[in-house]
């Protein structure tokens, strides 16, 4: 899985993906009850225009280095769009204080006060499922966790994808991963 994930986002940013949650020797934990690392995606993650529910996970963190003081989240498949790939969530603005995402909490009250979501490649603000186009092979799902050391990101829910993204790779204190796979 690792190496056809290295192949389509190019080795130097898969490698960042595998080794961007170390801080000085110490690793941020990202799991998820409902995602299971380099596993098939549920149903319930599922886009409804793909048959599925389009349920956000629930997902937990923890060994967040000192100075965070907020968190993102945020949900990238590398393997759509002809190269350029496709966003399907991003969450920012999460307060420090949090460890936890509830399953569903994409939805415009389900997350804590204060968070914000970006508008998705599907148009939407909020939580988008997979949904590749049929036949066009096993896609890629990387939940990446940012810890920031900023407890407010200078955007608001209109910033685009790709400067939002930028801004949260040069400004994380530490990142960790969760990459799922979809197919139809």
């Amino acid at each position: 899985m690792v190496s056809t994930f290295a192949t389509r986002i190019g080795a130097p940013l898969a490698l960042s993906f595998l080794l961007g949650s170390c801080v000085a020797g110490r690793a941020m934990e990202f799991t998820s009850p409902d995602v299971t690392n380099g596993a098939k995606l549920a149903l319930s993650q599922v886009h409804t225009r793909c048959g599925g529910e389009n349920r956000s996970p629930a997902l937990r963190w923890s060994g967040a280095p000192a100075g965070t003081k907020s968190f993102a989240v945020t949900l990238f498949d590398p393997d759509a769009g002809r190269g350029t790939g496709f966003w399907h969530w991003l969450v920012f603005d999460i307060p420090a204080a949090t460890t936890n995402l509830a399953q569903a909490a994409g939805t415009a009250d389900g997350l804590p006060a204060g968070t914000q979501q970006a508008v998705n490649g599907f148009g939407e603000a909020g939580y988008g499922g997979a949904c590749p186009p049929s036949g066009s092979g096993l896609h890629h799902y990387a939940f990446t966790l940012y810890a920031l050391g900023t407890p407010r990101l200078p955007f608001g829910a209109d910033v685009k994808n790709a400067d939002l993204a930028i801004y949260l790779r040069a400004h994380a204190l530490a990142t960790a991963f969760l990459i799922a796979t979809y197919s139809r």
